[in-house]
């Protein structure tokens, strides 16, 4: 035991004391903090799009402005009652909106929109909701007189997501020359697209149109798009005489709610995070995966190079082949596990403040998600567990090999065999329990990321103890075929076996050292 503990310390120093062990586990971290934040961060330094409206109609386009500026004072309403929560960022909106902040937080959402569209259009503010009726009585002249004087650098400062900061309308030419003179200015870039909108556009004859050099964005069209059509459906209704609310009531649809079964056959009410926690174990399984391959794959290679370098038989003097297997596979399994708390240390923290930093709301408690102890509980066990059997074959592997390119040229075999529980990472969480996930967890060398992957089930206990124990009996005899394996093919040389004859060398009882046929 103290060879094993010897050579198993050896492993993990001569790792992780080297700059590229430390580069490599940060590196994934950063590599995934980028896929998430970097493209948030170019969405927001994309410049803003510079449209024109030729508005046939005579009356829609002015509609539309007024739907786009309710929106924008609606966002400015809402950022207004989330600063209340801190000072100093209150204090840094003008002194219409602070004076408006607790009534306007008092007030439903349905409530905002009618305040908003009084202030905009200015409309009757006696059919609207008392609240807002009493608000604009005793501030009403303040915050008109602030909305009127509102510039889009104003909305911008309060808040950053408002339709002027996105896409800035100028105006469109005149005359019968209009369209040819803005398609020169799409062709020079002197503004994104324009839109025409036809002259009739409650009745419907088709004549709109969007002209762009750019149809890959369709973010500008999009949402344009929603605001015409928003303000042609009221037309529509008021001209058939159709009470509005009728018509949200028709087109309302018939809602589920969803509620989860408990194991006692009682009925529990799910929110957001529930849903969200049962897809969180495929970002465990697809992180177990890069873990249980990286390790094994260290492991692989390190045998690979001791063994082409003749380190190994130096090690062999001291030790016997059988304490020199185990110490390395405990040496890299400590190498392992450090790397794997590292990277779940960075994906609690990730979560816990990366939303933030991107200023996106954490209502959701991913951290709380990330830490749960049965996930973090599954993780680390079946990652040992997968570790040990992955291990066990590729360091019987690595053993035969006598430079890293023979090792590589077996390495798509056994990748293809692994790629199967990230083919299946999504039915099986869809169908945590169907007969796809049951299959396939009895299958050994899928059973670890296959029963990480259903943890949100979850399975049943008699499924976690049959599995379990499969996957201990498979690795128990991996590491006894790998150890035979390992005990002749350190000290081989010359060209690789064939496959036949490591299974000669398996099949071969205890002591007895199998000759290698002349292979000349």
């Amino acid at each position: 035991m103290r060879r094993i503990l010897l050579v198993a310390h050896r492993e993990f120093m001569q790792n992780v004391q080297t700059k590229g062990f430390w580069f490599g586990i940060l590196f994934f971290p950063i590599l995934l903090t980028a896929f998430i934040a970097v493209p948030q961060l170019l969405e927001r330094t994309k410049s803003a799009r510079r449209y024109a409206v030729l508005d046939q109609s005579g009356w829609l386009l002015d509609a539309v402005n007024a739907r786009i500026a309710e929106g924008d004072l609606r966002l400015v309403l809402e950022t207004t009652v989330e600063r209340l929560e801190d000072a100093a960022e209150f204090q840094a909106l003008p002194a219409a909106l602070q004076q408006v902040a607790r009534d306007v937080a008092a007030m439903t959402a349905d409530e905002r929109d009618a305040l908003a569209g009084v202030l905009v259009r200015r409309g009757d503010a006696d059919a609207v909701p008392e609240p807002v009726r009493d608000l604009l009585v005793r501030h009403g002249g303040i915050l008109r007189a602030w909305w009127a004087s509102a510039t889009p650098d104003t909305l911008r400062r309060i808040e950053d997501n408002v339709s002027v900061s996105r896409y800035i309308q100028v105006p469109a030419p005149t005359g019968p020359n209009a369209a040819e003179q803005l398609n020169a200015q799409v062709a020079d870039n002197a503004i994104f697209a324009y839109f025409v909108l036809e002259a009739s556009p409650v009745e419907g004859s088709g004549g709109s149109r969007y002209l762009s050099k750019n149809l890959t964005d369709e973010d500008l069209r999009g949402w344009f798009g929603r605001m015409v059509t928003s303000v042609v459906r009221e037309q529509r209704l008021e001209r058939e005489h159709i009470d509005p609310l009728i018509a949200r009531w028709i087109q309302t649809p018939v809602r589920f709610e969803v509620r989860k079964v408990s194991a006692g056959g009682t009925e529990e009410s799910i929110g957001e995070r529930d849903t969200l926690r049962q897809w969180a174990p495929v970002v465990f399984v697809y992180l177990l995966w890069i873990s249980v391959w990286s390790v094994s794959q260290m492991l692989m290679m390190n045998t690979v190079e001791e063994k082409s370098s003749r380190v190994i038989e130096v090690l062999l003097s001291s030790v016997s082949p059988v304490e020199l297997l185990a110490g390395k596979i405990a040496g890299i399994a400590a190498t392992g596990l450090t790397m794997v708390l590292f990277w779940l240390t960075t994906f609690f923290l990730g979560t816990k403040y990366l939303p933030g930093m991107l200023g996106a709301s954490n209502e959701l408690e991913l951290s709380a998600i990330a830490s749960d102890p049965l996930l973090i509980g599954s993780f680390l066990a079946y990652f040992l567990l997968g570790y040990l059997l992955f291990a066990a074959i590729l360091v019987g592997l690595g053993s035969v090999c006598n430079t890293v390119s023979d090792a590589q040229n077996m390495m798509p075999a056994l990748l293809l065999l692994l790629i199967v529980p990230l083919l299946s990472m999504v039915p099986i969480g869809r169908d945590p329990n169907g007969m796809l996930a049951k299959v396939l967890s009895y299958i050994p060398p899928f059973t670890p990321f296959v029963m990480m992957n259903r943890a949100a089930g979850p399975p049943s206990a008699a499924e976690y103890v049959i599995t379990t124990a499969l996957l201990v009996v498979s690795i128990l005899a991996a590491l006894w075929a790998g150890a035979k394996v390992f005990r002749i093919g350190v000290l081989l040389t010359g060209k690789p076996p064939k496959f036949r004859e490591i299974l000669r060398w398996v099949r071969a009882p205890v002591g007895m050292v199998p000759v290698r046929k002349d292979t000349r």
